[in-house]
């Protein structure tokens, strides 16, 4: 019976080492054979997610692109870049600044017509300076074939008398139509008198009147 009993007792110990043994072994992780099978699959962004993300950077390029625009214009455009006091010191808002550039725009249009009109007009000048030169040389080539043509010229004191007659013929009309109560009455007076008495037809009249009475006067 001793026997037995120190048997029993030694297979109680075995099988209680056992048991923890087991336990033990069974908390532990596995690091070997689990580890070399376990891989970790990747993120993959999918198809609506890429097309989010691409109409998410193409719309921030777009507005970014809408943001210079404005800028641009803010630098180009004078009116924009002076004091406006009705807004005060805030910042010019894109309706503001698209105004004031069709204003510009207007203005440089207005001036670009103005600046044509002038360059049509200066070179109407130069045409007639141009005819007026040929005409002049033509004289001088004139005067020079034939030096003793202007012997027979008329003298500065008939020329005199001829002027004399035309201005004295105006300031008749002149007086009689023009009143000199105020300078209101002149300007309106003055207009009225040169559309009625300084018409080719009546300026023509006048010189020849006054040329057949120097004629006389000479002969």
């Amino acid at each position: 019976p001793a026997l037995f009993m120190e048997n029993a007792r030694k297979g109680s110990i075995v099988s209680r080492a056992n048991s923890i043994g087991s336990t033990s072994a069974s908390s532990v992780p596995n690091t070997d054979d689990e580890d070399s099978d376990y891989h970790q699959e990747p993120y993959k962004e999918s198809y609506k997610d890429q097309r989010r993300r691409a109409h998410t950077q193409a719309e921030q390029k777009r507005r970014d692109a809408i943001k210079k625009g404005y800028n641009d214009l803010q630098a180009i455009v004078p009116t924009c870049e002076q004091q406006d006091f009705s807004i005060g010191s805030q910042k010019l808002s894109k309706a503001i600044v698209l105004q004031k550039t069709i204003d510009y725009i207007q203005f440089l249009h207005k001036e670009k017509k103005k600046q044509e009109e002038e360059v049509s007009t200066l070179r109407k000048d130069v045409m007639a300076l141009k005819i007026m030169k040929v005409n002049y040389e033509q004289i001088v080539k004139a005067h020079q074939d034939n030096p003793n043509e202007g012997k027979n010229q008329v003298s500065d004191e008939v020329k005199f008398n001829v002027f004399q007659g035309i201005m004295d013929s105006l300031f008749q009309s002149f007086n009689a139509s023009v009143s000199v109560t105020s300078f209101q009455e002149l300007s309106a007076c003055v207009f009225s008198w040169i559309e009625e008495q300084c018409k080719p037809q009546t300026l023509r009249d006048v010189v020849i009147r006054v040329l057949h009475k120097v004629k006389s006067q000479l002969y």
